[in-house]
């Protein structure tokens, strides 16, 4: 036994010992003089100091039990509870998130360091739930980065060769262009992300015509779908008026636009508008390769790309942005779709003031 808990055991029956001899010193007088008084006995000096010794050692007895029982039960309801919380706590400091604390089963007796426990718990799964997270995105990054590195790499070292035809030449330099293209979005990307998540991007409300954003969003592919004969299908509800973040939501679709029109190497792009007096909603659909019921669980999680055919022609963040901006907006986003026959995206918004929209500074 250490000095600290000899001391610690000692200080604890001393104020034991205070305690009891004060409320039993004081209970003993005032019988005594009650019972003197009321019987006309006199008290001599032999009975008081024989009373005064049986109450020293009565006292002393007292404040021993007191002191034992205080012991059991510190070690029993306070230490016992503390070590098992400072040994979970000592695990995830040493980065073992899976630690999980049983909570003691007389809820009545241990009900606050339960709670407590309850606490502990769901934060160890919530910081296991981000390392887990963390050590995704670090993966799906270098992976996303790694790719288009090795591509400049390869072309930068075939562009060395002084016998090499002008053709190729010029394919490895767009091969080049078009990855140095990729990597920019991705951090583009990736950082845009990362300000929407953290809340360093404070949408800034207007009211803007939502009919003619969407309708010069769509005419930014028109090269695209004239080049590969993909038919357009348009009913779009003219002056339809918003308040919301213009630059923000152009984002949004954008980014859909861009996936119908990659995921439809030939057949058919819609685009539709209409509203209500609440309620602005966008539907646009794509006859492509459509996506199954597991894939359209996922494709709103950062990097996931269902369709591996593709993968080139993205890097898995744009359905991302586009999912964490509608929750700014507090609006809605659902996807429709059937492997083989297309997909719909449905976007669902406000119509007026956005609660919680300030102006950027």
């Amino acid at each position: 036994m250490s000095c600290k808990k000899i001391l610690f055991g000692i200080s604890s029956w001393m104020i034991f010992f205070i305690t009891a001899a004060f409320a039993v010193s004081c209970c003993t007088m005032l019988f005594v003089t009650t019972l003197s008084e009321t019987l006309d006995i006199t008290l001599t000096k032999e009975n008081i100091s024989v009373a005064a010794k049986l109450t020293f050692v009565n006292v002393l007895l007292i404040s021993l039990i007191f002191t034992v029982i205080d012991a059991i039960r510190r070690r029993l309801m306070v230490e016992r509870p503390s070590k098992r919380i400072i040994e979970a706590g000592e695990k995830i400091t040493s980065g073992d998130f899976s630690v999980h604390i049983e909570p003691f089963s007389d809820n009545h007796a241990y009900e606050s360091f339960n709670s407590i426990i309850h606490c502990f718990n769901k934060m160890a799964e919530e910081l296991g739930s981000l390392e887990t997270l963390r050590t995704d995105f670090i993966a799906n990054v270098s992976h996303e980065l790694k790719t288009p590195l090795s591509v400049i790499q390869n072309y930068g070292t075939m562009l060395h060769s002084p016998d090499l035809p002008d053709e190729k030449r010029i394919e490895y330099a767009k091969g080049i262009t078009e990855n140095s293209r990729r990597l920019a979005s991705l951090i583009t990307n990736i950082l845009k992300l990362n300000k929407l998540e953290n809340q360093q991007i404070f949408p800034v409300s207007e009211r803007f015509d939502l009919s003619e954003q969407l309708c010069q969003s769509l005419l930014q592919f028109e090269e695209k779908w004239e080049q590969e004969g993909i038919e357009i299908e348009t009913d779009i509800a003219d002056e339809i008026y918003i308040n919301s973040d213009a630059e923000l939501l152009g984002l949004v679709r954008n980014n859909l636009l861009s996936n119908a029109f990659k995921f439809t190497e030939i057949g058919t792009v819609s685009v539709f508008l209409i509203a209500d007096e609440d309620y602005a909603t966008v539907k646009i659909s794509d006859t492509g390769c459509g996506i199954s019921a597991e894939t359209g669980t996922h494709i709103f999680e950062k990097f996931y790309q269902g369709d591996t055919s593709h993968a080139m022609q993205g890097n898995g963040l744009g359905l991302a942005l586009v999912k964490r901006v509608i929750d700014i907006m507090q609006g809605e986003i659902t996807v429709e779709s059937e492997v083989g026959k297309g997909s719909t995206f449905t976007v669902k918004l406000k119509r007026g003031e956005v609660v919680g929209m300030e102006k950027a500074d």
